[in-house]
This record gives C-alpha cells, structure tokens and sequence, in this order.
C-alpha cells in the first residue's frame, strides 16, 4: 500500500507543477495533496504541523493566483474597471480553457483593457493598465511554480530519508522471488 500511496503522491506533486502553467489545474493544491498521500504512508510520520503550514501556504499562493492580476492592473494605474475586467477575463479564461494556456494570458490582458477603455481611460493609460495585468499573471504562474518545485523537492528528501521504511518491504519481497 505504500508504494502505491509514494507513486500516486509523486504523480500529484507532478501534476501540480504541470497546474501551474495550465488553467484547469489547480497547481499547489494537487502538490500539496502529493504530500499528504507520501505522509500517509506508514514508513513515514505524520507531521501535522507540516502538513498544515504547507496547505496553508498552498492556499494562500492559489489565492493569490487570482488577485495578482488585478493588483497588477491597479499598480500600472488602473482603474477599477480595469481591475474588473482583469478578473473577469480570468473568469472567462478560467471557464473556457480551450484555448489553453494562451487564454488565461490573454483574457485578463483583454479583459483589463477592455474595462480601461469602457470606464473612459485613454487608450495609452489603458494599455499599460493591461500590461500590469500580464505581469500579474506572470507574477502568479512564477509563485505557484516555484511553490510546486518546492514541493516535489520536500517529497523526493522525505522518501529518501525513509527510503528503507518505504521499500524495506519490497525489497524482502523481490529478494524471496529469487
């Protein structure tokens, strides 16, 4: 049972770096989730704590995936129309991610500008409202990232620490076939 919880937490953690560029993922959370499957072994302790702060923390960066863009509108001097439009650009790139990781891109970059020019923002204020937008996103995409490269590194140190926990039992198990 334990390798088979160490196999589908590496592919959580894995999954969660790919989340991190593409939209429908939710990146950190599906990390985090890897965590919590490789401390639910029995090879490893649990360590509530642990699990604990880096949920929080992996909440805390998903969160924030989703305002960044916005803050970003509002530092390039955006209006809050502009800020409105960043959030729902975000929404539609969220809802329709066929056009995949170009959409949540471009939609909030749209959608920033868009609410710049209908507030009455000229076009030149407008735009870089819309490019404080893109630098959100690319603020967020980076966090949520470097949040999941930190997770998969926490999870290969801890399977190494208790590696002979892990696969102990497999290896007695392989030695008896032969």
């Amino acid at each position: 049972m334990d390798i088979l919880l160490l196999f589908l937490g590496f592919l959580f953690v894995v999954l969660g770096i790919l989340g991190s560029f593409l939209p429908v993922i939710p990146g950190p959370p599906l990390s985090w989730l890897g965590l919590l499957l490789l401390y639910l072994t029995d090879g490893i302790e649990n360590d509530w704590w642990f699990l604990g702060i880096t949920l929080v923390v992996a909440i805390a960066v998903l969160v924030l995936d989703y305002a960044i863009p916005a803050i970003g509108t509002k530092k390039f001097g955006g209006s809050k129309g502009g800020v409105i439009g960043s959030i729902i650009g975000l929404i539609v790139a969220v809802a329709f991610p066929i056009i995949g990781i170009f959409g949540i891109v471009i939609w909030p970059f749209i959608g920033a500008l868009t609410g710049e020019i209908i507030a009455g923002t000229k076009k030149n204020k407008a735009f870089k409202a819309a490019i404080g937008s893109f630098i959100g996103f690319l603020t967020g995409t980076f966090l949520k990232f470097a949040l999941s490269i930190t997770y998969l590194v926490l999870f290969i140190s801890k399977a190494a620490e208790y590696k002979s926990e892990l696969f102990g039992p497999v290896n007695e198990w392989f030695k008896s076939l032969f």
